[in-house]
């Protein structure tokens, strides 16, 4: 009888020890999602269950679709969203996530402008409550004990263009190297070339894939063995072929939203 006791109470402790490691590893587990919102920008970071990173929010309500499909319906809080720029094919979703989810942090570059989706956007941070944080180059955000943002852009002064305003950094995850670029334009990599190493592992493309950015100088120094690009259905001719040759010609590997759907990296 003894025995037997003995032998139940090593079993529940190995059960224990087992159970306790297995959620110690899942809750180190990272995911990374470039969600597919059609032709605009949403990107998901889970790190966990329960700390969520969302880094704009497309053009549309797709993005909590999205949203509902990563994280439990009980959970209705997301730790950080991020707004690169106030473009309506990067802000849209956000204001639909703004209002129906408890938000704790907000960084975005303050620029302003006229539309009625940024005035909106004014209100919902206002009435949300949140932390806001104004994204200045040189800021470490830290996600977890193996993971932050780093910001790169904007440098100084923000300017008139929208485009060029936008957040830009490093997202660190464990020993993996992300660059994110909002819309930048080659003139604004020039400036980050000059200023930075930007060796990465995995680039986000900037500007849908527009010819104004991703120079062939940009693409060199980056040096990523995966490129994505955001893309949807558009008017424009996104993502320019002048781009997509550059990217092959330096044996970069592109992955398309609009061809493979969410573009997900577990880490």
């Amino acid at each position: 009888m003894k025995k037997k006791l003995l032998i139940s109470l090593f079993l529940i402790a190995l059960f224990l020890v087992l159970l306790f490691f297995g959620l110690k590893d899942k809750e180190e587990e990272i995911e990374l999602i470039f969600f597919d919102v059609g032709q605009g920008d949403s990107i998901y970071i889970e790190i966990g269950e329960t700390f969520q990173v969302l880094i704009d929010g497309g053009p549309d309500a797709k993005v909590l679709e999205k949203l509902s499909n990563e994280m439990p319906f009980y959970d209705r809080d997301i730790e950080l969203i991020v707004l690169t720029h106030p473009d309506s094919d990067h802000l849209y979703g956000l204001l639909e996530v703004l209002r129906n989810y408890n938000v704790k942090r907000i960084l975005w570059t303050g620029f302003k402008t006229e539309t009625a989706d940024w005035q909106e956007w004014k209100e919902l941070i206002g009435e949300e409550g949140s932390d806001i944080i104004l994204a200045k180059s040189g800021q470490k955000i830290v996600l977890s004990q193996e993971s932050f943002l780093e910001i790169i852009h904007p440098l100084e002064e923000l300017g008139e263009d929208s485009n060029d305003t936008s957040i830009a950094g490093f997202l660190k995850i464990k020993e993996h190297s992300i660059l994110l670029t909002g819309d930048i334009s080659g003139k604004k990599e020039k400036e980050l070339l000059e200023r930075y190493n930007l060796k990465a592992d995995l680039l986000k493309i900037s500007h849908h894939g527009s010819k104004t950015s991703s120079t062939e100088e940009f693409l060199e120094e980056v040096s990523p063995k995966k490129a994505i690009i955001s893309v949807g259905v558009n008017k424009w001719g996104h993502p320019s072929e002048e781009v997509l040759k550059r990217l092959e010609n330096f044996g970069i590997e592109v992955l398309l939203t609009k061809e493979s759907g969410d573009i997900k990296f577990t880490y």
